[in-house]
């Protein structure tokens, strides 16, 4: 359905994360992947929403000067939020280690925003889930840390993963997003750019 209405389109997605890739096959999308090397900096004054929007533009930057009249350019950004502060992708190990055992027990926020550029447009979206975590051992956590990749996901967590499966009590809004898409977003943005056409 969307794909017969994109089909006058190009689609590129600016990503390399896999969990992105396999959702726009999912939605059964033509789409070509285009990757080009972001400084992902922003003001610290910053705070949820206002960092994602800033970073999923900016991502769209270096791109801007190459698209054509028909492609739409998708760049997404996805933090999560506690306690008043963004938790990021962490470092290595240890770091991925603290950083789960401070979501846990907690509720955290999950925060994607997604940017739709034009060759004469640009829009972003956005949308927060809210995760629940129960007290989760030192044990469970190294668990996860040694035989997961934490490394490449924000909040050094997979909601799909082994953590998800026994960590997670509650989850409010789009599971989508949390993986790492709000695929309902992405749907309803780009039907409503093609019915503005």
């Amino acid at each position: 359905m969307l794909k017969e209405k994109l089909k006058d389109f190009n689609i590129i997605l600016a990503s390399a994360s896999p969990r992105r890739h396999a959702f726009f096959k999912i939605m059964d999308l033509d789409f070509e992947i285009r990757l080009k090397p972001v400084e992902e900096t922003y003001s610290k004054d910053l705070k949820r929403e206002e960092i994602t929007d800033f970073l999923a533009k900016l991502k769209a930057e270096p791109f801007l000067s190459d698209l054509k009249t028909n492609d739409i350019l998708i760049t997404s950004d996805t933090i999560v939020w506690l306690e008043d502060k963004p938790v990021e992708k962490p470092r290595d190990n240890d770091h991925a280690f603290r950083m789960i055992k401070s979501l846990s027990n907690t509720t955290h926020e999950v925060v994607t925003s997604i940017c739709f550029t034009k060759k004469s447009e640009q829009n972003v979206v956005n949308t927060i889930t809210k995760v629940t975590f129960k007290k989760l051992t030192d044990e469970e956590i190294w668990y996860y840390v040694n035989n997961y990749k934490p490394l490449d996901k924000a909040g050094a967590y997979g909601i799909q993963e082994w953590i998800g499966a026994i960590a997670i009590t509650s989850v409010e809004g789009s599971y989508n997003n949390v993986v790492g898409l709000p695929t309902h977003l992405l749907y309803e943005t780009l039907i409503n750019m093609v019915k503005a056409e």
